[in-house]
């Protein structure tokens, strides 16, 4: 009884003391192991980090170790970085160290390494960033039996978008989704970049997919089609569905582009064949949807000239309402799919640097 009791108050006191180091506050997350034999904690100062695609971030993670306990020291650290899927189900490898032994996965390969400050930093940096790159990241550093972990969500600047194919509005499965996203130069939304948007003021009566495999839709005006006139504003969930079977619209994230978007300047309007061919006379490429939001968005871009776009939509961008010109609102103008064949519009272009 004795024995227990001392050790208990070994427990307290030792608590005690790291309590007036370690705090937690708004920014900072720090995890403890509380079992038996060594202490080891891990912290990521930030909870959240900022970029947009093409940028460097720094994903932030450090370790303590208690130096007063038994065997303290004797084990290699082994750091392990993996993502977490949207749904959490699953996580995905990014990079491991153990000493000199690195290994990194998938599509970080060259692209990640530690930071390595300090001894105890486990800070993984992550170059030339991709719209695939956001989402939250695990942190986990092991030594011996003990092990501890921390979270951090990698956050891009960028611009929300419903999309719907030629086909017409509620014609996509969530596989069909996710690939009408990537060919237009950008990625499936997460719930948490919608809900963004919405705060922002994106307001959209049709239901898309999003990356966790839930079908929503954002309503900053209640009215009668879109869920009633006398509700709240929100983001309307429709749930679960088939990945394979049901079909709606989706949302789009994309953020900055490596490059240079403009509306051709032709004496003659243009069929879609005529347009893809003078953006390559260009020495570009027809501009995609993706594109054209990023450059409104982002950008400022305003142009009150409809353009064909690489899925055959006609679109122009407004970021300064005027009459004639979108007088209500700053958008993105969708003046459908015209038939191709029609000498009706101008071209939006799209030039990559290298």
């Amino acid at each position: 009884m004795k024995s227990l009791l001392l050790l208990v108050l070994i427990s307290i006191c030792w608590a005690d003391h790291h309590s007036d180091n370690y705090t937690v506050d708004h920014d900072r997350v720090i995890h403890i192991q509380a079992e038996n034999g060594p202490r080891l904690l891990v912290e990521a100062e930030q909870a959240k980090v900022f970029s947009h695609r093409g940028g460097n971030v720094t994903l932030p993670c450090k370790f303590y170790r208690d130096p007063t306990a038994l065997g303290s020291g004797t084990h290699k650290i082994r750091i392990k970085w993996t993502k977490l899927t949207s749904d959490y189900l699953k996580e995905v490898d990014v990079f491991v160290s153990m000493g000199y032994h690195k290994k990194t996965y998938g599509g970080y390969q060259g692209r990640v390494f530690l930071k390595g400050g300090s001894d105890n930093d486990a800070s993984l940096v992550i170059t030339d960033l991709t719209l695939e790159d956001y989402g939250r990241y695990k942190c986990e550093v092991i030594e011996g039996l003990e092990d501890d972990t921390a979270v951090v969500a990698l956050d891009l600047q960028g611009v929300v978008f419903p999309y719907f194919p030629r086909l017409g509005r509620y014609n996509l499965n969530f596989h069909e989704a996710q690939q009408a996203c990537l060919d237009q130069d950008a990625a499936i939304a997460s719930f948490d970049q919608l809900y963004d948007a919405w705060r922002g003021g994106l307001d959209w009566c049709n239901a898309g997919w999003l990356s966790d495999g839930s079908v929503q839709y954002p309503i900053t005006k209640p009215r009668e089609p879109c869920g009633g006139q006398n509700t709240v504003p929100g983001v309307r969930n429709y749930g679960f569905w088939d990945k394979d079977k049901s079909r709606y619209d989706v949302f789009c994230f994309t953020s900055n582009f490596n490059g240079r978007f403009y509306y051709l300047i032709h004496p003659t309007k243009l069929t879609y064949d005529e347009a893809v061919q003078a953006c390559l006379n260009d020495g570009a490429q027809i501009a995609k949807v993706g594109q054209i939001f990023a450059a409104w968005k982002l950008l400022g871009y305003d142009r009150c000239d409809a353009g064909w776009l690489a899925d055959g939509s006609v679109r122009y961008p407004i970021s300064r309402p005027r009459r004639r010109c979108s007088p209500t609102e700053a958008a993105v103008r969708f003046m459908g799919f015209p038939d191709k064949k029609h000498k009706l519009y101008g071209v939006y272009c799209f030039r990559a640097y290298n």
